[in-house]
């Protein structure tokens, strides 16, 4: 397999494909998934004749189950290491849901010099969990239900989670894809329940607002509007306006799975971004 350490001696797994010389798209996953869930949109592009890499977060997928460092701080820096050792310049971060916190992080920490452009898609930013400056987000008891679900019964979790909400199967008239949900559920029991635990903490209480204002290059946010993980009220309208650079692009009626269940709309929209 394909993997860095890092310094903190983390092995970090990840795909590069593509030509070595030709523009790099970094791909960044989301929540308990790994670099599997962007399949389509690495065949879509290295297609197109980019240089497409995506790697499984630390604890996720076939990188290392470490016990410590499920944050956005090590996650940012693991991308960095990552970024650097494949020399990537003049790249396009693209990140989903959790993956598109860690590219915001990244990008305003680490992409100085390096980075093109930036996609976040049903993205966390600027921040989840509801505070006394963001009253608009969701209550501290959504997310221990989550931790207790994972604790008490992983496996199911993870098949009503997929087989539900994410990809919005749960609404009136969706004919639920049982590929999709198996691959979810399969790239979620590849890692490490510790890490997905502790990842829900990351995903939901770090505040990005700082990140967002700090970043000059193009940025595309998009967001379905039934979007029932990462509501786009809190995340996608705020972040476009707190960022210098930004297109905001809303999908009627779009779960927050749609990079999977609308591949081929939201890999235009990006290609288009890309070339504009």
């Amino acid at each position: 397999m394909t993997s860095i350490t890092t310094k903190d001696g983390v092995q970090i797994f990840y795909k590069d494909w593509g030509t070595k010389s030709a523009q790099p798209i970094v791909f960044h996953h989301g929540w308990p998934l790994s670099s599997d869930d962007w399949d389509n949109q690495m065949l879509y592009f290295v297609g197109k004749g980019f240089r497409v890499i995506a790697h499984d977060r630390r604890g996720h997928g076939r990188s290392s189950q470490v016990s410590d460092g499920h944050d956005m701080d090590h996650y940012a820096a693991d991308v960095a290491a990552l970024v650097e050792h494949l020399d990537l310049r003049n790249a396009i971060h693209i990140g989903h849901s959790t993956g598109g916190g860690e590219a915001t992080r990244y990008v305003a920490r680490h992409g100085k010099g390096r980075v093109a452009k930036l996609v976040i898609i049903g993205a966390v930013p600027p921040l989840m969990l509801k505070t006394a400056a963001n009253p608009g987000g969701l209550p501290i008891e959504a997310f221990d239900n989550l931790r207790s679900q994972l604790a008490a019964n992983r496996s199911q979790f993870y098949l009503d989670f997929s087989g539900g909400p994410f990809y919005g199967y749960n609404r009136p008239g969706a004919e639920p894809s049982q590929a999709i949900i198996q691959n979810w559920w399969r790239q979620g029991m590849m890692g490490s329940a510790k890490a997905h635990h502790d990842g829900i903490k990351a995903f939901s209480e770090t505040d990005f607002s700082e990140d967002l204002k700090s970043i000059a290059v193009p940025t595309l946010v998009l967001h379905g509007d039934d979007d029932q993980i990462v509501p786009i009220a809190d995340s996608a309208l705020l972040s476009a306006k707190l960022l210098k650079n930004s297109t905001l692009k809303i999908y009627e009626k779009l779960p927050h799975g749609m990079c999977t269940t609308h591949a081929d709309i939201i890999n235009a929209e990006i290609l288009s971004f890309i070339k504009a």
